[in-house]
């Protein structure tokens, strides 16, 4: 996954001198992240010319240990050269969650021109097939056709969530998922073989184009799959 987000990175800024990312939570990139910030990895990238957005967040402040983007901070965005002001958490104090899921909208459309999609979108899967802060039975949320980004009380979880939405996801240049451990494997099976329930399954939303959509998971996630 290093060497293919370098990959990427190193074309886009060649082509058209940036890298727009949305990065995830959860505790599926946290060797990703530390990995990109070795010396190793940490010279291959421009990071001058990184554009960090997230896929979703709790609506927490960042120093929440619950914040996707306080776990990303400590392990990769403190120990790169990236512009603080090219670096946008899902995250601002005084306001609620969905007057500034507006606000992240009107982000997107002045760093993504017009027309423009993410380069890159990395996202995780739960073990109950939910990817971003797209959730099983959520249906203010896995029916969202116009908004880019939403924001929602989770009931089962006590809280607000804000999240890129399934359209704006389908529209990035390159989508990666990032799954492993066991306890992932009935949700992979049910998500690339199993019946078509995206309720269920909200993983389900986000497009089959092999060429756009990578999936990255290991022997254990992927135990269930048929060849």
């Amino acid at each position: 996954m290093a060497d293919y987000l370098a990959s990427k990175a190193q074309h886009a800024t060649v082509d058209k001198g940036k890298f727009t990312v949305a990065v995830t939570g959860g505790s599926s990139p946290a060797g990703l992240y530390q990995l990109l910030a070795s010396a190793d990895y940490r010279e291959k990238i421009d990071w001058s010319k990184v554009y960090v957005f997230w896929g979703d967040e709790r609506w927490v402040p960042l120093d929440d240990e619950k914040s996707n983007a306080g776990a990303a901070f400590d392990d990769l965005l403190n120990h790169i050269p990236v512009p603080k002001d090219q670096i946008f958490p899902m995250w601002k104090a005084g306001v609620s969650a969905q007057e500034y899921a507006k606000e992240y909208e009107a982000l997107l459309d002045k760093h993504l021109t017009k027309g423009e999609e993410f380069d890159l979108i990395l996202l995780g899967m739960g073990d109950d097939g939910h990817t971003a802060s797209l959730f099983p039975n959520q249906d203010i949320i896995l029916k969202e056709k116009d908004k880019k980004v939403a924001a929602y009380f989770l009931a089962p979880q006590d809280m607000y969530r804000i999240t890129l939405t399934a359209p704006l996801i389908n529209n990035a240049k390159n989508i990666v998922f990032l799954v492993f451990g066991d306890k992932k494997s009935e949700a992979l099976y049910q998500v690339l073989q199993g019946e078509a329930n995206s309720d269920l399954y909200p993983s389900q939303l986000i497009s089959r184009d092999a060429e756009k959509v990578t999936w990255m998971v290991d022997e254990a996630a992927a135990r269930k799959l048929k060849r």
